[in-house]
């Protein structure tokens, strides 16, 4: 290893791989979409109404589920779903620390605890087996993250939600085009929770969607998402008039808006196409980083489909003798956006101080969390911006080894 004075020297004349800032999570954005949301704002229906309606059931059709309602964010997907599961102060719920705040948040908000289990080493996914050692009497749920589009071990965990008496509410928020054994994600459990956000496989800026087959979970997350109003605004001030409504429940201001949904379905009708563009430039960068003294993602299990949301390379940091943030910084200069899914929950200072967790309490997760980098991933890379990622991966982990 070259001693850090002559990296510093080397780095100050070196010639970045490209200029202009790579960001991370570009979206993909048709004219199709522009010319949605500007016929969207000419109608004067900005709000919830029949674009809401129409993308909902695109959705439903899309995934195979008997109910979809749309929501502003998969955050709000959860904290519905946990309450239409039952879930509340007294209650447990099982999920992994290896995730995006949001899915224990949402749990802490409906005033139950969240009980963490470790991943499998290899798939990123919660471990089955440790989810049954979990479960006591109070545990009224469980929530499988499927990490970057690869499904969790859905069978297993069903079997054990089975046993237990136990709901099990998907977080399909990386897992659009994912399917397990013939089905899509988000129609295993009780419920699905997908997320639209800008950087994701459907990107409707902020926005999310419910999927279930109970009929009252979705007329309970449907009142609930609209402050508990026996009508939605679209059909109290539709064509045949205005329509009295009455408050049900103190619910929560969660509604998808016209301007949001004029965006998703077109968005959800180039899934197939953006998913094709993603396996090219997954498989460009297998190719390119097979010799590199990192961990690729593991394969495609048989009789799944990986929705690619996310290429997370793990580098030897021994080998390497850096740690992952200096890579990321050495990236940056390199002019490459880079994502880190995630910091391990129990690592955070919130969960590690309200329920006590020690940092070596999930093994697999924090060594995980402790190297993960994920790559630009997205339809809307050109050809010249994977070989730009690619060049200065290489370029960067090479400087090292």
């Amino acid at each position: 290893m070259k001693p850090r004075a002559a990296m510093g020297k080397a780095d100050a004349a070196h010639q970045p791989v490209r200029r202009q800032m790579l960001v991370f999570g570009k979206p993909a954005i048709g004219e199709e979409e522009i010319a949605e949301v500007v016929a969207t704002l000419r109608s004067g229906w900005l709000g919830t109404g029949p674009k809401v309606g129409t993308f909902e059931e695109q959705f439903r059709s899309y995934v195979g589920a008997r109910h979809a309602l749309a929501l502003n964010s998969c955050t709000a997907a959860l904290h519905l779903s946990l309450l239409a599961a039952g879930v509340g102060p007294d209650c447990e719920v099982i999920t992994t620390p290896l995730t995006f705040a949001a899915t224990a948040n949402a749990v802490v908000h409906t005033g139950a605890t969240p009980v963490f289990v470790d991943v499998d080493r290899r798939t990123q996914n919660i471990d089955p087996a440790l989810i049954e050692r979990a479960i006591t009497p109070r545990t009224k749920a469980i929530i499988p993250v499927h990490l970057a589009g690869r499904p969790c071990a859905m069978d297993a965990i069903m079997a054990i939600a089975r046993k237990h008496d136990v709901r099990v509410i998907e977080d399909a928020a990386h897992a659009i085009e994912t399917v397990y054994h013939g089905r899509h994600a988000g129609t295993i459990g009780d419920a699905g929770c997908f997320s639209f956000y800008v950087t994701k496989n459907l990107v409707t800026g902020e926005g999310g969607m419910v999927t279930t087959d109970h009929a009252d979970w979705a007329s309970m997350i449907q009142t609930y998402g609209l402050h508990g109003l026996s009508k939605g605004a679209w059909k109290r001030y539709g064509d045949e008039g205005y329509v009295h409504y009455q408050v049900l429940h103190p619910g929560f201001k969660y509604n998808m808006t016209d301007i949001q949904a004029s965006l998703g379905i077109h968005q959800l009708s180039r899934l197939n196409g953006y998913a094709a563009v993603r396996k090219v430039i997954w498989e460009k960068y297998d190719a390119a980083f097979a010799d590199l003294p990192l961990e690729r993602p593991a394969p495609e299990e048989r009789d799944t489909t990986h929705a690619r949301h996310l290429y997370a390379i793990l580098p030897d940091v021994t080998r390497l003798g850096v740690t992952r943030d200096a890579l990321v910084a050495d990236l940056v200069k390199e002019g490459i956006g880079t994502g880190i899914h995630f910091v391990a929950l129990h690592l955070h200072p919130y969960y590690r101080n309200r329920f006590g967790f020690s940092p070596d309490d999930f093994p697999n997760a924090r060594e995980i969390s402790d190297r993960t980098i994920s790559l630009p991933l997205s339809a809307g890379l050109a050809e010249q911006d994977v070989e730009d990622v690619i060049a200065a991966v290489r370029k960067v982990v090479l400087r090292y080894a």
